[in-house]
């Protein structure tokens, strides 16, 4: 009001980040529909080793910056780049990562054609002198060198005609990967990571493309990939309940996601796991409902919250208890509790000793561990 009233100007807020990417010689954006946030956070606490002095956007707390942002005084400008609504149409990016290309934000795009499409009008942004890094094991993704103007590069673990391509892979009893990384069929550089599940290699494999393409030092990459233990609520380890069950909090909300999760920690080392779940919008819940069934029948033990309704309202006759169901008819050990104090009761009650619990959504389902850990 105060802003209409003395003229100034109002812009949402991919404008006005986009205004901000006009400013860098080398803006990175990453985007893709998940992994955006690890990415950032990885690519960032390089080029902050390298002594690049990146300005920083990320979607979550990262320990290395104190915070969410940074303000650096470096021509490099490193942010996690939303495709929702559109919004990384508006940047201007001398460098794209796109992760992955997934069917999410339905309530918008209405259809996965319509979210490729604007991954490949995201693509087109860059000119002749920009760089496209992407993940050569998403068949969508790999179909963008075909319109890419600028330099192309590709990663992947299947893929092994990629440029950057992870071998010999071992986890060790925290979920953490060990592997050799080759670039163009030659040996390049070994990496262990300190973060879990396989999804954290192609992760790790993006950062090291664009840190190579940057004339980042090996060992610079080395260093501190080790040293990334995680941002903000990914797979983020909260504590244990009488000393002996491992609580962790993660901000999956997608079946793709909550499946990567899955995946990552049956590397392991536990009895049995529980998984708290909050759906998060309606349309999500009601358009992935079978996927969502799927995905969280990895988990040994489910417990459904209410969904979450964020920007929605209930016009899709949809609840937790459809998915209760369709758990239930996959055989799965599933319960409906909408109080987080009876979640709080029933895990204390239930688990046993070395047990693990996930807390997974995008809403306040973050409550809990820190009751459970009261």
């Amino acid at each position: 009001m105060l802003a209409k009233e003395n003229n100034i100007p109002l812009v949402d807020r991919g404008t006005f980040v986009g205004y901000l990417t006009k400013l860098y010689k080398e803006t990175i954006c990453v985007s893709g529909t998940h992994g955006k946030t690890t990415t950032t956070s990885m690519l960032s606490l390089c080029f902050i080793n390298a002594q690049k002095d990146p300005s920083i956007e990320v979607g979550a707390i990262l320990d290395a910056i104190g915070g969410n942002y940074r303000v650096g005084n470096s021509e490099y400008f490193i942010l996690e780049s939303c495709e929702y609504k559109g919004n990384f149409l508006k940047f201007s990016p001398s460098t794209e990562i796109i992760l992955n290309i997934d069917n999410d934000h339905l309530d918008y795009y209405k259809t996965f054609d319509n979210i490729v499409k604007t991954f490949k009008d995201f693509a087109l942004i860059l000119g002749e002198n920009g760089l496209l890094v992407t993940n050569a094991d998403d068949t969508n993704c790999l179909a963008l060198k075909n319109i890419v103007k600028g330099k192309f590069i590709s990663y992947g673990i299947e893929n092994t005609d990629a440029n950057f391509i992870a071998k010999n892979i071992t986890f060790d009893n925290n979920g953490f990967a060990k592997f050799d990384i080759y670039k163009d069929g030659n040996f390049y550089i070994n990496i262990e990571l300190s973060v879990a599940g396989k999804h954290n290699i192609l992760n790790a494999l993006a950062t090291t493309s664009v840190c190579d393409y940057y004339n980042i030092p090996k060992e610079i990459i080395q260093k501190s990939l080790k040293e990334f233990t995680g941002a903000e609520r990914r797979l983020e380890f909260k504590g244990k309940l009488n000393d002996t069950i491992s609580i962790f909090d993660d901000y999956a909300h997608h079946p793709t996601e909550i499946l990567a999760t899955a995946s990552a920690i049956k590397n392991k080392t536990f009895n049995k796991s529980w998984a708290v779940f909050q759906p998060h919008t309606y349309s999500r819940t009601k358009n992935h409902l079978e996927d969502f069934a799927k995905s969280l029948s990895e988990f040994d033990n489910i417990i459904l919250l209410d969904i979450y309704a964020a920007r929605e309202k209930n016009t899709f006759d949809i609840s937790s208890k459809d998915l209760l169901a369709k758990l239930i008819e996959n055989g799965k050990k599933a319960i409906y509790i909408p109080e987080f104090s009876d979640v709080v009761s029933y895990l204390k009650e239930n688990t046993k000793e070395n047990d693990i619990i996930i807390t997974l959504g995008a809403g306040t389902v973050t409550q809990i561990s820190p009751l459970l850990l009261k």
